[in-house]
């Protein structure tokens, strides 16, 4: 035993040591990112970040990484995003802000491709394989003109969920994000699901591939379409089947989901002692993540009024000004350990947007969800967590206090959500390798054998979600020639 620990331990220092260049999207997705970025550096790979001069989180100077700092905006600096979010918040703006957003990448990926001298020095460099989130394209582009291998760190793409562009998406039972749908689904939910996979399709065309084609067909010639920039050697997926839907996959996809949970760390003394303070009630933690800026005066003054009712503690990270109706068991933070709370005994709820970061913390520690959805994918995330009998979901643009006292309350006093999500939390940590040790072993493969093709396919798997639907095809083409054969008579 003692001979195998030694092993795993030197095991990281055999490995060959390689070159990777990282083209990150800034936000909560780098947070994860970071943790990929700081395990490779401990295992003798030498980083380098791409980043623009706007970074947000992403900053120039780090013992894990070295920087290459574009003189351009990405689009992702703390100041556009919030109004992004603010914009997509009112549904009349949602479209014009994916289009500003677009806009700023697609003038990013031509100011970083008409920089000769820096294109060159990234081929001078000779990198093992690119690693990329693919919720913006500017990284796989950049794999594909350079000529080197591609690993994502994937739940979304730019055109979507990341499962619809690798693997088959059968309609009947695959819920397309934004549907609000379970994989049990009746045939008129099934018809949903297909008509929203066709807006979903229009929106790709009417506010995506506007940006980019003209950009393809200029660094890589009329022969390629920006769809088959995305055949990635490695797309490791930040979820599991703890927490998706059963649905289809393909040999490069690898699941790691909370690869980046790790045991709780002891609290700063300040907010130890608040939460020791709340006796045999617990705690109750609240946040709704990095992008959401302040709240509208009458919901913050709903939500703190609702828990001054509570005899539980709350920490709620918090922007703005100071609420009139908080009570004296509630502590506004700018900022808080979020994870390291999660793992601490005292803490009996999670008040959370649904991002996908803080759920599975959450599953990882075990601590049941009262989800307030806001944008992207958080109903998508926080409808899982329903699903499971994990949590619950309230409509936050309906919520009044009386709503959100008693979604705690029933969340509180209802053990079965505790119960289910322990369960979550059981079957998550119950794997013969750790996700994160796991994603490691898969980026170090694509580098020892400069690619995995023997994974790959050249299927997309967007375009034949439909094709599964044999039963549901059928319906729509019976009421199409019934309505034809009605209306002509």
């Amino acid at each position: 035993t003692g001979f195998a620990q030694l092993f795993c331990w030197l095991c990281p220092m055999l490995v060959h040591a390689g070159k990777v260049l990282v083209f990150p999207v800034d936000g909560s997705h780098w947070v994860n990112m970071n943790v990929i970025i700081q395990e490779l550096h401990l295992r003798g790979h030498q980083v380098s970040v791409v980043r623009s001069t706007d970074s947000w989180y992403i900053k120039e100077s780090s013992p894990f990484y070295t920087s290459i700092t574009l003189d351009m905006e990405s689009g992702f600096d703390e100041d556009f995003l919030t109004a992004f979010i603010a914009e997509l918040l009112d549904i009349q703006k949602g479209g014009m802000s994916v289009w500003k957003l677009q806009k700023k990448q697609s003038k990013l990926i031509e100011g970083l491709f008409e920089n000769k001298e820096l294109i060159q020095s990234l081929k001078d460099a000779e990198y093992d394989l690119v690693l990329t989130d693919p919720a913006t394209p500017t990284g796989a582009i950049l794999a594909q003109y350079l000529k080197l291998p591609l690993v994502f760190n994937v739940r979304w793409t730019s055109q979507g969920e990341g499962h619809f562009s690798i693997a088959p998406s059968p309609l009947s039972y695959v819920p397309i994000v934004g549907s609000e749908l379970s994989d049990k689904m009746s045939f008129f939910e099934r018809l949903l699901n297909v008509l929203i996979f066709g807006f979903a399709e229009h929106q790709i065309a009417q506010y995506l591939l506007p940006h980019y084609e003209n950009l393809i067909e200029k660094y890589f010639g009329p022969d390629t379409d920006y769809l088959s920039i995305f055949q990635a050697d490695l797309w490791l997926m930040r979820v599991d089947f703890v927490f998706e839907f059963p649905r289809p996959t393909m040999p490069n996809v690898i699941y790691m989901g909370g690869f980046q949970c790790k045991p709780a760390k002891p609290l700063p003394q300040h907010l130890e002692d608040f939460v020791q303070s709340s006796g045999e009630h617990g705690v109750i933690l609240m946040s709704l993540g990095t992008l959401i800026g302040e709240l509208p005066p009458d919901l913050a003054e709903a939500i703190t009024a609702a828990f001054a009712k509570l005899p539980q503690k709350v920490i709620w990270r918090y922007i703005g000004d100071r609420p009139g109706t908080l009570g004296n068991n509630t502590l506004l933070v700018d900022w808080m350990p979020q994870s390291d709370l999660l793992g601490h005994p005292k803490i009996k709820l999670f008040v959370a947007h649904g991002g996908t970061n803080g759920v599975q913390e959450a599953i990882y520690h075990g601590v049941p969800i009262l989800g307030l959805p806001l944008v992207f994918d958080q109903h998508d995330n926080l409808l899982r967590i329903k699903e499971r009998g994990a949590g619950k979901v309230i409509d936050v643009f309906t919520m009044n206090e009386d709503i959100f006292f008693q979604g705690i309350m029933e969340v509180l006093t209802d053990p079965s959500y505790g119960v289910n999500m322990q369960r979550l939390s059981r079957l998550h940590r119950d794997q013969p390798i750790k996700p994160l040790d796991n994603a490691l072993f898969w980026i170090e493969f694509v580098m020892r054998h400069k690619g995995a093709a023997h994974l790959r396919t050249d299927f997309v798997g967007v375009f034949v979600g439909i094709i599964y639907c044999r039963r549901l095809c059928c319906g729509i083409l019976v009421s199409f020639f019934l309505v034809f054969f009605f209306t002509k008579v």
